[in-house]
């Protein structure tokens, strides 16, 4: 009964094994997130409302920080404007056009950022 489908899912020598790429789950090569590419080192703000029911967001993008630093810089910049916001796939959104705000902010925090489009 041997299927092409199958494959082992614990190992007695290695534990439990990943389901994508077969290997133990402390050396899996497949959930780590692929490194995000290096910027010029500008940090860029820019307004977005497409896909958001034409609600305004801020974005700042090309900040070249890990995931903790820039959760913590992304709640700095929530808290200096007084909204909401996120950080999705190292871009951090801002509820709300706060474009001159953020500029400041990032400005103070010694960061080189400019405003992109329009």
């Amino acid at each position: 009964m041997s299927s092409t489908n199958s494959r082992p899912v614990y190992s007695t020598d290695a534990g439990r094994l990943c389901p994508g790429c077969g290997q133990p789950v402390a050396q899996c090569a497949c959930s780590k997130s692929p490194p995000r590419p290096a910027g010029d080192g500008v940090v860029r703000v820019s307004r977005d409302s497409k896909g958001r029911g034409g609600k305004v967001v801020t974005l700042v993008k090309g900040l070249p920080l890990d995931d903790a630093a820039l959760q913590t810089l992304g709640k700095k910049l929530k808290s200096g404007c007084g909204t909401g916001g996120t950080v999705k796939d190292g871009v951090i959104e801002i509820q709300g056009d706060h474009v001159p705000k953020l500029l400041a902010l990032l400005a103070q925090a010694g960061w080189k950022a400019k405003q992109a489009g329009g």
